[in-house]
């Protein structure tokens, strides 16, 4: 019993300890390929006052943690086609979204939540400004992606991850990088 109660002891020491270790991380350039592979879905198709427009996504960058804060912030470069009496029109949109990253440990991934449009510019037929009239539906269709869309999932094949996996976890954003921690 003394036995018992000694390793009990030890064991709960040790978990206290590791509350600051990460277990788990991943760095911008490592998130970077698993969103480029993600972005074919995002070929959504909505209504502007009753036209068409088709979203595609041609270039992203990512940066964790800027500045120490907790968010993921995204670049994206992006096209959108606008049909309208059988004509297209081509405009090019440059976008900057902040969000939170929040680890679900049921799905083993990570998704960005309070997705925020921090800046934006259009480029067509020789005009450039903002999204203006847009503004909304961009971030719809960007919501609407990300909350369904990990932006990094676990590959449970490797053995070090699936054990992993199996343990609830909470995430820290460090810039640069986001780290996986037991909770206990």
């Amino acid at each position: 019993m003394r036995m018992l109660l000694i390793v009990t002891a030890l064991f709960l020491t040790a978990c206290s300890s590791t509350q600051g270790l990460s277990v788990y991380s991943f760095t911008n350039s490592q998130l970077e390929p698993v969103l480029m592979q993600q972005l074919p879905k995002l070929r959504e198709e909505i209504d502007l006052r009753g036209l068409p427009v088709k979203f595609l996504v041609n270039n992203l960058s990512v940066n964790i943690g800027p500045n120490n804060r907790d968010v993921v912030l995204l670049g994206v470069d992006s096209s959108a086609i606008i049909n309208a009496f059988l004509l297209e029109y081509s405009i090019r949109l440059s976008l900057k979204i902040e969000g939170r990253p929040f680890y679900d440990n049921e799905k083993k991934a990570i998704f960005l939540r309070n997705i925020k449009l921090l800046d934006s510019s259009i480029n067509a037929a020789g005009f450039s400004g903002n999204l203006g009239l847009l503004k909304g539906k961009v971030m719809q269709v960007f919501n609407a992606f990300l909350a369904v869309n990990p932006v990094y999932k676990l590959v449970e094949s490797n053995p070090k991850i699936a054990l992993l996996s199996a343990i609830p976890m909470n995430i820290k954003v460090v810039e640069g990088a986001i780290k996986l921690i037991p909770k206990l």
